[in-house]
């Protein structure tokens, strides 16, 4: 549905190019391409990776998405040399560290809590601003005719 309000002029777009970025790749980032890809596979062709990648994505964070219906088991932590150089957009998940200079055209900190060794609670807590922050991404797109316009 969204792609059919970004493109009412009958134009066809490309999908958008987005990548989370985090350290581990192991919650946060994993989540939010979960979501990413649940929702809005018709205009994201959606990536995430980590600047230190953990060996597996962490059991909490897939629990937690299953309750909401979408299910990670099949993703996996990928180092940041295993997604496209360059990228539309760029989300940073507010990990404390200095990210590499990724070329993306916007870019955002979502400063989030890693819930790494926290509850489950804190997991679905997590799960939900994520969820919320990429409604609001897309709600941004849905406003303007290209991704240069987000900068605005």
């Amino acid at each position: 549905m969204l792609d059919l309000l970004l493109n009412y002029k009958g134009t066809k777009i490309k999908k958008y190019i987005l990548a989370f970025i985090c350290t581990g790749n192991s919650c946060r980032s994993q989540m939010a391409e979960g979501f990413t890809r649940f929702y809005y596979n018709n205009l994201f062709e959606v990536y995430s990776a980590g600047t230190d990648p953990a060996e597996k994505v962490n059991p909490d964070a897939i629990t937690a998405m299953q309750e909401k219906g979408i299910d990670i088991r099949n993703q996996y932590p990928k180092s940041l040399d295993e997604i496209p150089v360059k990228l539309d957009i760029l989300i940073t998940m507010g990990c404390g560290v200095s990210c590499p200079f990724i070329p993306s055209f916007y870019r955002e900190d979502w400063g989030l809590e890693d819930p790494v060794g926290g509850s489950l609670e804190k997991f679905r807590e997590v799960r939900d601003l994520i969820e919320q922050k990429i409604l609001e991404l897309v709600t941004k797109l849905k406003k303007v005719n290209n991704v240069d316009e987000l900068k605005k």
